[in-house]
């Protein structure tokens, strides 16, 4: 499979629009992200792990691993 674990995605806001690179974990989830834009507190969707998986264009490391992530 693919052996390149990507550490940086651009998250973007669904309420205003702004997108911003960030840097990810690989040791952890991100449950939460606040938008400088608006604001707003972001969560992951119903059945995503993290705020990466939900709004990122790259998913979190441990899932591109095809790794379990921190499961609740």
């Amino acid at each position: 499979m693919n052996s390149h674990i990507q550490t940086a995605s651009t998250l973007t806001c669904p309420e205003c629009g702004q997108a911003v690179k960030l840097d990810m974990p690989t040791d952890a989830c991100q449950f939460f992200y606040e938008c400088t834009a608006c604001k707003k507190l972001l969560r992951p969707l119903p059945g995503d792990c993290c705020v990466f998986c939900s709004y990122g264009d790259v998913k979190c490391p441990p899932i591109q691993a095809q790794s379990p992530c921190c499961a609740q």
